[in-house]
């Protein structure tokens, strides 16, 4: 398994990839937040580092955006 050199390395990756991801389908983040039931504030801390997901989250979120696991943890 790939070492990361930051503690928060993979954490940024995923909030990264959700962020592009979620430009690129022309969803807001009230929009994905509405499909997933995260609040917007929550997926908007999230994707500027502020705050850590739970393996639930994770999942209600690569359900809401319609995409696999490894979309999110792929650099």
């Amino acid at each position: 398994m790939k070492k990361y050199n930051e503690e928060d390395a993979l954490l940024f990756i995923v909030a990264a990839n959700l962020k592009k991801i979620r430009s690129h389908k022309g969803l807001t983040q009230e929009e994905l937040g509405f499909r997933s039931g995260i609040s917007k504030n929550y997926i908007s801390d999230f994707e500027r580092g502020r705050r850590n997901i739970t393996i639930k989250v994770f999942q209600r979120l690569i359900e809401g955006l319609e995409v696999e696991p490894q979309d999110l943890l792929t650099l």
